[in-house]
């Protein structure tokens, strides 16, 4: 294979925060390339700040700084970054961007613009994939303008139904209707996250499968003509649509099966020209059928196990084939030796329908061991923010078996310790013992056909006290005029830190401090979370039946819907879209007359 690269790439600014950043900035510290951070309000001693060679505060005019371009591109300009790494999410799938760099001279770590926008726009990518020879979900062939529409499209489509947005992805703008009287609903949250998130109010329809599997295919190519297939993850394990869970190989996949995906993948794929990292999802039926759901043009959060089987690098490889290198591995080269599972450990209290729990890490020590890898976004001291995804660290176990990653995993959920906000870490292991789980006998209704799984609700963390105390000298990253430097300081008198706090440096940032309260005290709906009011749903004075939504609250990514815990008369409602709502507030009363 031909090593020639049209331009090297010396300089690279990732444009991503959390362990994907640190993921990137590892893969370049190996290949002596130097890693520029950016970084946003409240992340100046965030772990992949502290990790890259250099860090540059975003300054953005408005919004969230990870997703202002000219920002970015701004920094880029200033650090002398000579190529961009999107990571995932933010602006990883947005074509602009990728054009915009390539604009500036930059190179993009990623696929064409033309690639994403044709991949990017759902309803458009349905029509490629027919092309190409694969079977998408049954539902509309355009996006569905208005309600009216909706409900006379599914007439032909036939519920339970799907309302997806056009330009979405990872369980963003996405809802279900069963029946009929649930569908207008349906459409205005799919349309209004939607518009929140992309930009792009539009959406389409699609047939609701029941029990099928999440099935995604890895997939890699380069500019002289080579796309490889990697093999498939299992992502069925979800909640709210988005992952909790990921495998590979895939219990329900036999070789037949497996060349048959492949081969879909890698003819979509070459349909539209691709380069670099990407994915195609499917759905998979109780008879094995597949369907095309959508193409991710970016790398996974969940690429990790596919590099524990295949023992491919894949970011490595994304900067190689950025630089205009050839794949460093053909078809025969791949083959997945093992097993391997990922189990996203988020700051969620999965007790509480996984409700967002944002806060500071008191003490956190990853588990270690033969076979067990950690991809983190945190350690002792840092802060889960409200305002990102919930993610503390990806754990991943292999084994030469799935029994053997099981018990792996089992062992290392056990080692993970962490101390402050909630984790799902009590829900993995649950799973990971569940017998259904064991046989592999799961789908994307995992959780709502075996409700045993999730753990109860958390406590609350109790106070802890603190005495004064001489510390350590203290490593400091100090920042002057956006650019971040290293320093120590001597001798300073400290308060001392929790049990089992960090002392290096970086002061312990207060998150939101979780009550204990339930959603209802008599009359009054308490908030169970911290977040943003995105909706009001109900008016001063309205009735309103249990279970009727009141408001809908967005927190580290996440809706959630505030429902009415009895019949009756709305009083006290103060609420208005944008305002911020935090743990046991009172949200309103209802009474029963």
């Amino acid at each position: 294979m031909s090593t020639s690269a049209d331009r090297s790439i010396s300089r690279l600014l990732v444009a991503n925060r959390g362990e994907i950043a640190l993921r990137v900035m590892r893969a370049c510290r190996e290949m002596d390339i130097v890693s520029i951070a950016v970084f946003g309000q409240g992340e100046e001693f965030a772990p992949h700040v502290r990790y890259a060679d250099e860090a540059y505060r975003l300054r953005a005019g408005s919004g969230l700084a990870y997703l202002d371009i000219d920002a970015v591109l701004a920094i880029a300009k200033e650090a002398r970054a000579d190529a961009v790494h999107p990571g995932y999410g933010f602006l990883a799938e947005n074509a602009g961007f990728a054009t915009a760099v390539a604009q500036r001279g930059l190179i993009f770590v990623g696929p064409s613009p033309k690639a994403i926008a044709a991949m990017g726009d759902k309803v458009a990518a349905r029509k490629i994939a027919s092309a190409a020879g694969l079977r998408p979900v049954p539902g509309t062939s355009d996006p569905v303008p208005t309600v009216e529409d909706a409900l006379e499209a599914a007439e032909r489509i036939g519920y339970p139904l799907a309302v997806k947005a056009v330009g979405g992805g990872g369980g963003r703008g996405f809802r279900v209707a069963r029946q009929q009287s649930e569908l207008p609903e349906a459409f205005r949250g799919s349309s209004g996250e939607a518009e929140r998130y992309f930009a792009n109010p539009l959406v389409y329809l699609e047939r609701y499968l029941e029990h099928p599997r999440h099935i995604e295919v890895q997939v890699f190519a380069d500019r002289h003509g080579n796309v490889v297939s990697l093999g498939e993850r299992d992502c069925s394990v979800q909640r709210r649509h988005q992952k909790l869970v990921e495998e590979s190989p895939s219990p329900a996949v036999d070789e037949a099966l497996r060349e048959r995906l492949s081969q879909a993948t890698v003819d979509l794929a070459r349909s539209v020209g691709y380069t670099g990292a990407g994915t195609v999802e499917y759905l998979l039926d109780e008879t094995s059928d597949f369907y095309f759901l959508e193409m991710n043009t970016r790398i996974q959060v969940e690429h990790t196990v596919t590099e524990m089987v295949t023992g491919i690098d894949l970011v490595r490889e994304q900067i190689r084939v950025a630089q205009g290198e050839s794949l460093s591995f053909s078809a025969a080269d791949v083959s997945a030796n093992g097993w391997a599972i990922e189990c996203r450990i988020n700051a969620e209290d999965a007790g509480r329908d996984f409700a967002p729990a944002p806060g500071a890490i008191v003490r956190y020590r990853e588990p270690v061991g033969f076979g067990i890898r950690v991809d983190g976004a945190v350690g002792e001291g840092d802060a889960i923010l409200p305002q990102y995804d919930s993610l503390v660290a990806k754990l991943i176990a292999w084994g030469r078996t799935r029994d053997e990653a099981i018990s792996r995993m089992t062992r290392a959920l056990d080692d993970f310790h962490i101390e402050g906000p909630p984790t799902t870490i009590p829900f993995h292991r649950n799973l990971m013992a569940h017998p259904a789980f064991i046989r592999g006998d799961v789908s994307t209704t995992f959780l709502a056909e075996f409700p045993d799984v999730l753990p109860i609700a958390s406590a609350p963390a109790e106070p802890r006290e603190t005495a004064g105390e001489f510390s350590e000298p203290l490593q400091l990253l100090v920042e002057v005029s956006g650019r971040r430097f290293e320093t120590t300081v001597h001798g300073l008198h400290t308060a001392a830190p929790a049990s089992g706090a960090s002392t290096r440096g970086r002061p312990a940032r207060a998150g939101s401090k979780r009550k204990d309260a339930a959603q209802v005290h008599g009359d009054a709906l308490l908030s169970p979370i911290q977040g943003t009011v995105i909706r009001v749903a109900v008016a001063e004075g309205e009735t309103v039946e249990a279970g009727q939504i009141v408001c809908v609250v967005e927190a580290m990514k996440m809706e959630n819907e505030l429902v009415a815990h009895k019949a009756g008369t709305v009083s006290g409602l103060s609420l208005d879209v944008g305002s911020t709502v935090t743990v046991g507030e009172t949200i309103a009363t209802i009474v029963t007359p």
